[in-house]
């Protein structure tokens, strides 16, 4: 029976129920009882011969009921097998994060379709990851070319996710995470550091991004991002996000840190944002991963904060992580991830470990919360499309730790988000993201055939897909072959899909799409080692063929931004164009590195 996400418990029993035409809602019996399961979306649900019954506690369980009965309703049609279901979720917030501040701003209509397929799987929370792409009035010069979602927007979506049951949470980076606002000249010197400085590592440049914790500006600044963007919502909730403060202690509030300590600093300036925050009367959110490195702090963390406690790794220590808050008696969410970033089809093998990790570690030490993260890095290149699976596979473990079926997986994504009764582009998505296997490497947070052609120019060091140039000469061409053979197998039976509804075109459109690129990932490795070996003649053939592909997918990529995306793909998609000047030139190395 394809559930998602599974119930908890399901008794077939023998014959149907056939649901009349006329006046369908007559056969349903909906009552509010303590009969149903003992939570506030606990439900049952009964399909006998005589009727449907549903029976629930709060209108979280008649909704949750609702949408099990629409997914039986598009499985089976009137012809209603006889059951009884009794279920009820283990978190108690169920949520979908989706990066809006990489490159890709979905449209309005992009991401009420979202909330609508994402309420059938029961989630019931929604984020918009937002650094710069709110469309503040005074800030207009920084979005602009960006895209924004507007203040009308984000109301109109805040809506419609309150009539899906869905809490449409607002979330603003204020700490670190602010390269675009730090570079514009009226806002520079919050920054804690001015100029770019090596990584630990050596090989790329961190930019600004971190606001200087004790400039007299750093509060007004962000009190006046508040000021327009909170209005907007009607969550009790607000994530303010935090994480990663690279540039902390190496500028303005170096001496601060060094007398007081870099933790405690951070710390002190996140209890500043609680207190900001609880005046709005929010419950703050922050990612977790600052304070974990000083967990003697924890405990110093203001009451009713709630720590968001994310990683993205197979192997990410949750049980240890998720032990430290709930032993400080701090309120947490498992953030794992869908690994689609810096893959371009995904790596699913991965997320699906990370998102069963998460999910088991999180019931075992209480957390109140799964968020799951879609996030963008690098442009933001991979559609909604290659999430999806993801996105299921995680609303199935956010509602049951310890039941997901992959097969059913594919089976409701083409039922219910592809609409293609051939199942091919659930079928199609869902192997692309193993692609990457048969290249036999792995690295976090990428797959070579993400961060090949999407590597950014030597000389420019940035983070991003920075090991994509590299991978040429660690995987044998036979691979290569093999990957590029795998891919072109899975859009084969991508072609043969039938969606019966625009939207599950589109989807099948940017699949396929993300496939090609990939493709060229492969096909861009091979004319690599063609150069190294000095193989002039191959070297010249493929660049011809490469440079016809990448000016075609160039071509539909723009033509096809427009129908999801707003503004223009401009911070997606320029590899591209660095790809194609690299064909042209012959060669892809500069002065400014090395392999």
């Amino acid at each position: 029976m394809n559930l998602l996400p599974n119930p908890r418990s399901l008794i077939r029993r023998p014959g149907i129920f056939l649901l009349p035409k006329q006046k369908p809602l007559a056969a349903i019996k909906v009552v509010r009882t303590n009969s149903a399961p003992n939570h506030p979306e606990g439900y049952a649900l009964t399909i006998s011969k005589g009727g449907i019954e549903i029976s629930f506690r709060e209108a979280g369980g008649l909704r949750a009921a609702t949408a099990t009965l629409r997914q039986l309703l598009k499985e089976y049609g009137r012809k209603l097998p006889c059951l009884k279901i009794r279920d009820w979720p283990d978190f108690a917030r169920r949520g979908v994060m989706l990066d809006i501040s990489r490159g890709r701003v979905p449209k309005l209509e992009t991401l009420l379709d979202l909330a609508e397929k994402l309420s059938d799987f029961k989630i019931n929370e929604l984020q918009l990851y937002t650094e710069h792409t709110f469309a503040h009035k005074k800030y207009k010069s920084i979005w602009r070319n960006w895209g924004a979602l507007t203040s009308d927007e984000i109301r109109k979506l805040a809506t419609r996710c309150r009539e899906l049951g869905i809490d449409l949470v607002p979330n603003q980076n204020s700490f670190g995470h602010l390269r675009y606002f730090l570079a514009d000249p009226r806002l520079k010197k919050l920054g804690e550091i001015s100029e770019p400085f090596l990584s630990e590592t050596k090989d790329f440049l961190r930019r600004p991004t971190t606001l200087a914790p004790n400039h007299p500006r750093t509060l007004p600044f962000l009190r006046g991002l508040y000021d327009e963007l909170l209005p907007n919502f009607s969550s009790e909730f607000f994530n303010i996000g935090g994480d990663e403060t690279w540039d902390l202690g190496k500028g303005q509030s170096k001496k601060l840190c060094e007398a007081k300590g870099k933790g405690r600093v951070y710390l002190d300036f996140i209890k500043k944002l609680h207190r900001d925050v609880s005046a709005r009367n929010k419950k703050m959110m922050f990612w977790g991963d600052i304070i974990l490195k000083y967990p003697a702090l924890i405990r110093e963390l203001p009451k009713g904060i709630i720590a968001l406690n994310w990683g993205y790794e197979a192997n990410h220590p949750f049980a240890k992580e998720t032990a430290q808050f709930a032993k400080a008696k701090i309120p947490f969410y498992v953030c794992p991830g869908t690994s689609t970033w810096q893959t371009l089809i995904g790596k699913h093998d991965n997320a699906l470990a990370n998102l069963r990790s998460a999910a088991k570690a999180g019931k075992r030490f209480g957390a109140i919360g799964f968020l799951n993260t879609d996030w963008g890095d690098g442009g933001h290149p991979q559609p909604l499309a290659v999430s999806w699976p993801l996105f299921a596979a995680g609303a199935a473990l956010a509602w049951n730790a310890k039941s997901l079926d992959e097969k059913i997986v594919a089976n409701v994504l083409s039922r219910d988000v592809f609409e293609d009764a051939t199942g091919k582009i659930a079928q199609a998505g869902f192997n692309l993201g193993f692609a990457h296997q048969k290249l036999g490497v792995r690295a976090v947070n990428e797959t070579p055939l993400g961060t090949v052609i999407a590597a950014p120019k030597p000389e420019e060091q940035e983070l991003f897909c920075r090991n994509g140039l590299k991978w040429f000469n660690q995987i044998p061409a036979r691979k290569i072959h093999a990957t590029l053979a795998e891919i072109e197998k899975r859009r084969k039976v991508l072609s043969q899909s039938k969606p019966k509804s625009g939207a599950g075109k589109i989807l099948a459109r940017e699949l396929d799409l993300a496939a090609r690129m990939a493709a060229q990932s492969c096909q861009f490795t091979l004319w690599q080692q063609a150069v190294v070996a000095g193989k002039k003649s191959e070297a010249a053939k493929l660049a011809r063929r490469g440079l016809r592909e990448l000016q075609g997918l160039e071509k539909d990529f723009k033509s096809h931004w427009p129908l999801r995306n707003k503004a223009t793909p401009k911070h997606c998609s320029p590899f591209l164009k660095w790809r194609m000047a690299d064909y042209r030139r012959g060669d892809w190395r500069s002065s400014a590195a090395k392999y």
